[in-house]
């Protein structure tokens, strides 16, 4: 309403600046052919009413409440003279309430410092509850009430702790993807019209693929023997691993799980038909098909692992992946070229991996 007050001032300021220059039988002329237009709108509108909205109403009763009653009368106006006398009571009114309305008394609002302090508590302890920080701000010296911490979280919408704490699945996997594997299996048909069954692991923190094998029957004895494969290279290799997901494929027996639990790993299984629960080895699952099976005729088990190593040492070694901000898992970034002469002067090599089906890009010696 403020703003619109303003405007209505500005321009009708405007508009007695240009009747100055005017003369007296100008504005009288101006007057009787406005009270003529209004006369015609009274006839035309008959028993409807004219709404005017807050700010004009103030405007109009600014207006003519300097006017004495009688001239007001004479007016012709769209509303009664006595409508324009009671917005200016209301108008005063609004003003002496306004006037003699108390000051809001109260507890002051809470330091800004002290609210980003509480919400940088909760989240890096995510078990504590609002009594608990508020008994660490106190060790702090900072003098709050504890409902006070309760309204910050609750403004920031915050859950309580019990809520807080609970672990969902995401969270499971980010916090313990330094020990996490993921393994399924990946069908492909030969062109003798075979079905061949590969079983592989990914790392969940370096993105680092292992295949454990391809074969046209993964019995029970080939899948534990997979395992115990799986547990020696962990070992050899020194990867520290605490569990592995798996989904409840039929394929894996008793036994391979008995095998993984011996060298100290867990085996968690997905839920049924949810994909998502394992989404890093499906994830790879489907860059597998696109990238290499796809795009290559197999022949044979033989000719079959061997696309499947000259894959791993690709994926491995030199292929970027996203997950890990386009590193690679057995191969550090290089240091960014910063030689205005050699970001010139680029010299690249291309390697090519199974007839061409994968292409690696290394600088000229």
């Amino acid at each position: 309403m403020l703003l619109r007050l303003a405007y209505l001032g500005i321009t009708n300021a405007f508009a007695l600046l240009r009747l100055l220059p005017g003369s007296d039988g100008d504005k009288d002329t101006e007057i009787l052919v406005l009270r003529h237009q209004l006369a015609v709108l009274h006839r035309q509108l008959g028993e409807q009413r004219v709404r005017f909205d807050p700010a004009n109403r103030a405007w109009l009763a600014a207006l003519l409440h300097c006017l004495p009653r009688p001239t007001l009368h004479r007016l012709r106006l769209l509303v009664r003279p006595d409508t324009i006398l009671r917005w200016h009571r209301d108008l005063h009114a609004r003003r002496h309430a306004a006037a003699s309305r108390p000051r809001r008394r109260g507890r002051p609002p809470t330091v800004r410092s002290i609210r980003a302090l509480v919400l940088r508590l909760v989240a890096e302890n995510p078990s504590w509850g609002y009594r608990r920080v508020h008994g660490e701000l106190l060790t702090l010296g900072v003098k709050v009430a504890a409902s006070t911490v309760w309204e910050i979280l609750r403004a920031a919408g915050i859950d309580p702790a019990p809520e807080r704490t609970a672990t969902t699945l995401a969270q499971f996997l980010r916090s313990q993807a330094e020990v996490l594997l993921a393994v399924d299996f990946l069908e492909t048909i030969t062109l003798t019209g075979t079905r061949m069954y590969v079983l592989a692991v990914i790392e969940h923190a370096s993105r680092r693929i292992r295949i454990l094998g391809a074969t046209a029957h993964p019995t029970a004895a080939w899948v534990t023997q997979a395992a115990r494969n799986l547990a020696m290279d962990l070992e050899d290799t020194r990867c520290r691993v605490n569990y592995l997901i798996r989904d409840r494929d039929g394929k894996y027996p008793a036994l391979f799980d008995a095998v993984l639990a011996d060298a100290g790993i867990t085996v968690v299984l997905s839920g049924v038909r949810m994909p998502r629960m394992n989404a890093v080895m499906e994830r790879w699952v489907r860059t597998c098909r696109r990238e290499l099976l796809d795009r290559t005729l197999i022949f044979s088990q033989r000719h079959l692992l061997h696309a499947l190593r000259e894959y791993e040492d690709f994926y491995n070694g030199h292929r970027p992946h996203q997950g890990i901000a386009n590193a690679r898992p057995l191969a550090p970034l290089p240091a960014t070229i910063t030689d205005p002469h050699r970001l010139t002067h680029l010299t690249i090599h291309r390697h090519a991996r199974l007839g061409g089906i994968l292409h690696e890009y290394e600088h000229a010696a």
